[in-house]
Parts: structure tokens; C-alpha cells; sequence
């Protein structure tokens, strides 16, 4: 019959953690699986210049906030300290190395999630949790099995010192892709390009101490053509044109880019790199033609690397897509904290203008809530 248990979470990143504090502060006890050996292992293998975009005070999960002592911006191996004292201040029981492959509809009532290595297990209740950015994916491009540099996904990069005296090609401009850019730029890297398939919209991360992160909670409830007008005006206030230096701004509205999922760049060094020219805007990758890369406005560059900061799936199609509760783009059909179907909750699979983590302690106070009424 497997292991039964009240509730099931899975994943033991931070949005499985929160959920299942939540609950240990309402009295109930969760079991949460993880694939890994230990909790937080995505932040482990972040890049090591990778810092919360949030500020601390507002990052906190339910019942125990982020330590003073890690600073406002709080550092990769922080979060991971963090992850771990969570854990061990809820007395969380989390089950490492279970890996799922699948989640069914028990008979008479509740879930039974299957493991890869045949183990079951049941609970009238399971939050899915295994993060928006949980398969790494490599797109293709017509002849780049002729490339004869490297193509590497953002998902393996650590620190600039391997790519020392390298050119290097980054593909996407989100905040990791810009992120590493800069990495790779303040490193010795012989060149850097940044190339661009939308135009990203650029925010400063502070304003006279005032976090974008509080201007995100201030707006998400504001009509989107009100949020892209006043995101419109700001932008020109604050962030330079740097048209001259090959990234035009962006025509489309902030806040429609980001209902379609794409939120803005935080700036923590990128806007100077651009400036000083040790990161080089580019249009995106056309093709590849042997040892070089065609870019979509027929330019061509040589570069030794190719670095995709883009290209990620959640994962959840394999687990429960045969249940009906994803939409036609692979996401739960329902969030923000409520159930897709009595007793199964997702958290996790959004980019929130108003932060993740802010978001992720508020998802799993729904959920517990929802669980233990």
C-alpha cells in the first residue's frame, strides 16, 4: 500500500519548505521528498556571485525570518544557510533521494505518488513544489553540431575563472543571463556579448533606498496599461539609453511582459558593464556556420563559448500531465495558494513582480490554511 502520510510535498527548495512550516506551525506534520541529497540543492548550484534580488526583510519564509547578519541582499550560501537553519527550527521531515516520477489519483479519495525506484507513497493532500526552473533545456540552432567551440547551459556555470582569456557569447537577458555577463566581464574573459531575442526591460534594484521589490508589491494590482505608463516614465528618469551601445529600449510595456512571464532585469552592475563596453548587446542567434555565429541582423562573431541563459522546463508534464490540471503552456492551471483539484496545490511556477520568496511564504500560508481548516 505504500507509506501513508497526511500531507506529501514535494520538493525541498524553498517553496516545499515554506509550505511544510507552515503547516508544522498549524500542528500538522508534512513529508516532504526531495531528489537530492539535502534541502536547497538548486541555490547550492547557482552561480557564486548570485545574490536574493530581494531585500531580507522581505524574503523571510512563515515562522522564522532571514538573520540580520546576512546582510540586506542576501548571498547564494546564505540562502542555503538559511534553507538549512528552516529546516532544523521547524523540525521538518525531509526524505532526500526520492526522486518522483509521477502522481496518480488514489482510489477512494487523496494521492499516491510514485517513486522512480517503486516506492509509494499516500496523503490526502500533496503540494508540488519542484521549482519554475527545474529542467535545464538547450535549444537548437540550424548547423550548430558544426560549432566547433563549447555550447553550455547557464544551469552549469559557476564562475568566470574556466572561461579566462575566452570569448564568450550569452544567450538571454534575463537576470541570470545579465548577471553572468557582467561575471564573465569583471572576470578575464577576452569579450562578452549579450545577445537579445526581446528587449529587456531594465529597473534599478534600489531608488534613494527604496527596493523595486516594494514598487512590484505596490503596483501588481494596478491595471496593466497604468503599471507600463508608469513604468514607462521611470524608466526614462532612471535607467541611461543605451541605444548607442547596441540595446535599444524595449517598445513593449513592463508590466505586459511580465503577465506573459517575463520580469524586468535588476540592475546590480549591468547598465555599466554595457556602458563601459565590456558587455556588448547583440541581436539573437540566426545559426551557426562551422566557427561562426550568424546573428539575426547578419552580423557574425567567433566565439569560443556559447553560454545559454535561457531554456527551462518545470518538469511537471511527466508527473501530472495525464491529470488534466496544466493549461496549454505546461503550468498549473490554478495558483496563488488554492487547490487545482481538492487536496493537490502547486507553488512556485511564476515570476512575481512582487518577489519569489515574498511569494512563496504567502502561497504556503494559503495552503496550509486550506489544508488544516
Amino acid at each position: 500500500m505504500g507509506e501513508e502520510s497526511d500531507v506529501l510535498v514535494i520538493g525541498a527548495g524553498p517553496g516545499g519548505l515554506a509550505v511544510a512550516g507552515a503547516l508544522a506551525m498549524r500542528g500538522r506534520r508534512a513529508v516532504v521528498l526531495e531528489r537530492a541529497g539535502d534541502v536547497g540543492d538548486a541555490w547550492r548550484h547557482h552561480y557564486e556571485r548570485l545574490h536574493l534580488h530581494t531585500p531580507r526583510r522581505l524574503s523571510g519564509l512563515p515562522g522564522m525570518p532571514i538573520p540580520r547578519e546576512y546582510g540586506r541582499w542576501v548571498a547564494r550560501d546564505d540562502v542555503v544557510r538559511y534553507l538549512e537553519r528552516y529546516h532544523d527550527h521547524h523540525h521538518l521531515d525531509v526524505r532526500p533521494g526520492v526522486d518522483v516520477a509521477r502522481v496518480d489519483r488514489a482510489p477512494g479519495g487523496g494521492w499516491v505518488v510514485h517513486a522512480t525506484d517503486g516506492r509509494e507513497f499516500r496523503a490526502a493532500s500533496v503540494v508540488i513544489a519542484t521549482g519554475h526552473n527545474h529542467t535545464p533545456v538547450i535549444p537548437t540552432w540550424p548547423g550548430d553540431a558544426s560549432f566547433p567551440g563549447e555550447i553550455v547551459h547557464a544551469a552549469d556555470y559557476r564562475n568566470p575563472r574556466p572561461y579566462a582569456d575566452r570569448s564568450v557569447l550569452v544567450v538571454g537577458t534575463g537576470n541570470t543571463g545579465c548577471e553572468i555577463a557582467q561575471d564573465l566581464a569583471d572576470g578575464s574573459a577576452s569579450a562578452v556579448w549579450l545577445a537579445y531575442r526581446s528587449l529587456p526591460h531594465i529597473v534599478r534594484r534600489t531608488k534613494f533606498g527604496w527596493p523595486a521589490q516594494a514598487t512590484g508589491i505596490a503596483v501588481r494590482h494596478l491595471p496593466t496599461r497604468v503599471v507600463d505608463r508608469i513604468a514607462r516614465v521611470t524608466a526614462r528618469a532612471e535607467v541611461p539609453d543605451l541605444t548607442a551601445y547596441g540595446l535599444p529600449r524595449p517598445t513593449s510595456g513592463l508590466f505586459t511582459r511580465v503577465k506573459e512571464g517575463s520580469i524586468p532585469v535588476q540592475d546590480v552592475g549591468i547598465v555599466a558593464a554595457i556602458e563601459a563596453r565590456r558587455v556588448v548587446p547583440v541581436p539573437t542567434i540566426a545559426r551557426f556556420d562551422g566557427p561562426e555565429v550568424v546573428l539575426v541582423d547578419g552580423r557574425r562573431l567567433r566565439p569560443d563559448v556559447v553560454l545559454v541563459a535561457a531554456g527551462y522546463r518545470n518538469g511537471l508534464a511527466s508527473i501530472v500531465g495525464h491529470l488534466g490540471v496544466l493549461d496549454d503552456r505546461g503550468r498549473p492551471r490554478v495558483l496563488g495558494g488554492r487547490p487545482v483539484e481538492p487536496g493537490l496545490f502547486f507553488t512556485g511556477y511564476t515570476n512575481p513582480i512582487s518577489g519569489m520568496f515574498r511569494e512563496l511564504r504567502l502561497d504556503a500560508k494559503k495552503i496550509a490554511k486550506a489544508i488544516t481548516v
